[in-house]
């Protein structure tokens, strides 16, 4: 393997770009695991979509400013060490690396259980393998082949969104001739618009939260972008009608068409279930190819950003420096090999460990997406104040600062808060506490060994990684 000193290449093109941003967030949480948010707060689980919506809207808008201003592959991670300092840049780096290793095996899980369902005679940790090797070998090559995949993924998933939200709407209007259900009545009706009370409506944002991680992908991949600051504002931009249409569009024409009490949503999943109730044939086929390219697409993500972001801590000095090198064609393969042998780890142990044991794992990673959201808040605060105090003005700004940026920041601590004395979410705070807490010590032993600032940013070491 020859090794470049050029750095990443920019081998992605704006149709990459474009398609990963517009449909980068959607997973199989949206085709599936809607159905659980929905049977528990109702028909008033849109105000808890929106909510988190409105949240990811504005952590991006903040973002957007900062990777404007100064495009990185470590993204949120490279602020923060600049804005915070090292410790939070460090910390904040390897939480999101190991957030999206985790993935890995979830996601390769969840493709097997599909391919097993119509290959019965092949066993699931095959599958679970195999689709992990293939997707690795796209992401060893170079980030063209990432592009690639993500754009049919992404494209398969728009094109099947937008079906689903026709052939809704047409039920909705009473024009699909054989349809069970028809008109909006099922938003009001077994108990009103809110069931289960305001409190369900909290549990059900504080799951919902979580599966919108993923949109700031965008602003990573952009870096290796021929223009990096054009396709970050257009992705920005465009977070709100996302969010809109995929997200509050699906939401809402589900719950006008099905029960929230239905005992098959939550088992079925949100668009099979409204699917078999209009009439349509074979829902449960065409949901699980469009989960299963959802799955795959999700996979191919993680390891593409777990990877960078291996490789841009490692240019930070707060990894191996072999994580550091990037081949001729200005792929990192090395961080790509890294983070795939601990995603096979992972996903071995999936099949092997306990179901008790791997739940810890799994609850190590329950905060991280609303300490990703904080730190980027905390950052654009900092860099923004920094920028002003010089007389600079970014190209790029976020709304109604410093209100809204400090609005963010206190509505993040409030929801931790709440998780804190939710019984069902406090494993999960705590498991990301003593995480975070273990790289702090891991990460001052190293600094007092190697004699590398700690409690201050290293603008020359984020700046040089920047470079390269």
């Amino acid at each position: 393997m020859s090794v470049s000193s050029q750095g990443l290449s920019h081998g992605l093109k704006q149709r990459h770009v474009t398609m990963l941003s517009i449909a980068g967030v959607i997973g199989a949480g949206l085709f599936v695991g809607s159905g659980h948010a929905i049977a528990e707060a109702g028909p008033a689980v849109l105000i808890a979509y929106a909510i988190a919506g409105l949240l990811v809207v504005l952590v991006m808008r903040m973002l957007g400013e900062m990777a404007v201003a100064a495009p990185d592959t470590g993204s949120f991670s490279t602020y923060a060490d600049r804005a915070i300092g090292h410790w939070a840049g460090y910390i904040i780096g390897w939480l999101y690396w190991w957030f999206w290793v985790l993935v890995i095996p979830l996601e390769a899980n969840a493709a097997a259980t599909i391919l097993h369902t119509w290959f019965a005679g092949v066993p699931m940790w095959l599958f679970a393998l195999g689709i992990t090797v293939l997707l690795t070998i796209t992401n060893l090559f170079s980030v063209k082949n990432y592009g690639e995949f993500e754009f049919w993924f992404a494209l398969v998933k728009v094109v099947a969104i937008v079906a689903f939200l026709a052939i809704a709407g047409a039920a909705i209007l009473g024009l699909i001739p054989g349809s069970q259900v028809s008109g909006v009545s099922q938003l009001f009706a077994h108990g009103g618009f809110m069931p289960n009370g305001f409190g369900a409506v909290l549990g059900a944002m504080l799951t919902t939260m979580f599966t919108f991680l993923g949109t700031e992908i965008v602003t990573i991949a952009a870096a290796e972008s021929d223009n990096p600051q054009q396709q970050i504002t257009k992705a920005t931009n465009s977070v709100v009608w996302r969010i809109s249409l995929f997200y509050l569009g699906s939401i809402f024409v589900v719950t006008a068409l099905v029960a929230w009490n239905d005992p098959l949503l939550a088992s079925s999943g949100s668009y099979q279930r409204t699917l078999e109730l209009i009439g349509i044939p074979n829902a449960k086929a065409i949901v699980d190819v469009v989960v299963l390219i959802s799955v795959a697409s999700c996979l191919n993500s993680a390891l593409y950003t777990a990877s960078r972001m291996l490789y841009s801590l490692s240019t930070r000095r707060d990894a191996l420096a072999m994580f550091g090198e990037t081949a001729s064609n200005g792929t990192p393969q090395k961080a790509v090999l890294g983070s795939m042998v601990v995603g096979f780890l992972t996903v071995i142990a999936n099949y092997l460990m306990p179901k008790e044991v791997f739940d810890i794992l799994l609850a190590t990673s329950g905060t991280i997406a609303l300490l990703v959201y904080l730190v980027i808040a905390i950052s654009q605060l900092r860099m923004r104040q920094r920028m002003i105090a010089k007389g600079e003005t970014p190209a790029f700004k976020m709304w109604l600062f410093p209100w809204l940026t400090w609005a963010v920041i206190l509505f993040i601590c409030g929801v931790v808060a709440m998780m804190a004395i939710r019984p069902e979410h406090q494993v999960e705070v705590i498991g990301t506490g003593v995480l975070a807490l273990a790289l702090l010590v891991v990460g001052w032993v190293r600094s007092r060994l190697f004699g590398t600032p700690w409690s201050k940013s290293r603008p020359a070491v984020v700046a040089a990684a920047a470079r390269s």
